[in-house]
């Protein structure tokens, strides 16, 4: 992809996931991920019906009658990326690629972050940490991410660790942050991090599959690869025991998936690729 190409594209995104961030998820957004606590912000004349237990005793002291403290919700919070990019969101067999779809749900979140004053980063993974990105504010920073989750490819043919990515997460993190974790989840266990990036963050799971990741079309025989072993094979899509195969391979890492996160608390949310997120998105958020 030329420089130019690379460009056009982050634009089209930013102006798709900027307008759904202002026009449809900014007050869900809002509303959902509160602050972390409460600061002061003045001091003013004690009102009737102020809560006794804020009056600022030195001030009133001063000028012989009551004034109370005021304060207001800490509202920026740090929202981090936890984004898949191994080969194997590569895949999409109707609308768009996993791929392209995490990358619009990064930057719809991104938006939406940016949008109520919040930091964003992003942990780039594969079957190890690819990238990572600190969290920052503003257009520019958001227009980086985006430009990598466009562009960034996994430094090697690999598989996809979960696991490596929320270790990571909860090294370099040390406040709480809201996370969002985007992947398709071909995974090996990832249960004991899974549960201690639960503890310290807010964590949400976000499962991207196509429609062919569940169940295999009816193509005759047809030479596939494996995205993430680069393994040929020919396989009969009509022979009944290897569709069986197949979908029982699917729905074992599905399974696998949602008791993990059951079990650590984390909320979980499933996406296909011709679906609209927005839907999925604003029930959430609505939820909460």
């Amino acid at each position: 992809m030329t420089t130019a190409e690379l460009l056009k594209k982050v634009r089209r995104i930013e102006i798709k996931t900027k307008g759904l961030s202002n026009h449809i998820f900014a007050g869900e957004y809002h509303s959902t991920f509160k602050g972390r606590g409460m600061s002061f912000s003045e001091v003013r004349e004690y009102m009737p019906g102020d809560d006794v237990k804020f009056i600022d005793w030195n001030v009133t002291a001063r000028f012989s009658h009551p004034f109370v403290k005021v304060f207001e919700e800490e509202r920026e919070l740090i929202v981090m990326l936890l984004v898949d990019i191994s080969t194997s969101s590569l895949f999409g067999s109707q609308k768009q690629l996993k791929r392209d779809l995490i990358t619009e749900l990064g930057a719809v979140l991104s938006f939406s972050a940016t949008t109520n004053n919040d930091k964003v980063g992003v942990i780039f993974f594969s079957d190890k940490v690819e990238k990572y990105i600190p969290p920052k504010k503003g257009r520019g920073h958001i227009l980086r991410i985006i430009r990598e989750l466009i562009a960034l490819e996994p430094s090697h043919a690999g598989g996809t660790d979960v696991r490596v990515a929320l270790e990571f997460l909860n090294n370099v993190m040390k406040k709480r942050s809201i996370t969002f974790l985007l992947s398709d989840f071909v995974s090996g266990p990832y249960d004991q991090a899974l549960q201690l990036a639960a503890r310290k963050h807010d964590l949400v799971g976000i499962h991207v599959y196509d429609r062919y990741d569940r169940e295999m079309p009816q193509a005759g025989l047809v030479q596939v690869m494996d995205a993430e072993s680069q393994q040929l094979l020919w396989i009969d899509t009509e022979d009944k025991s290897v569709k069986f195969v197949y979908e029982e391979a699917f729905q074992k890492k599905y399974k696998n998936c949602v008791q993990s996160f059951r079990k650590s608390g984390a909320s979980l949310l499933h996406v296909r690729t011709d679906e609209d997120y927005v839907k999925v998105l604003q029930a959430y958020f609505k939820g909460r």
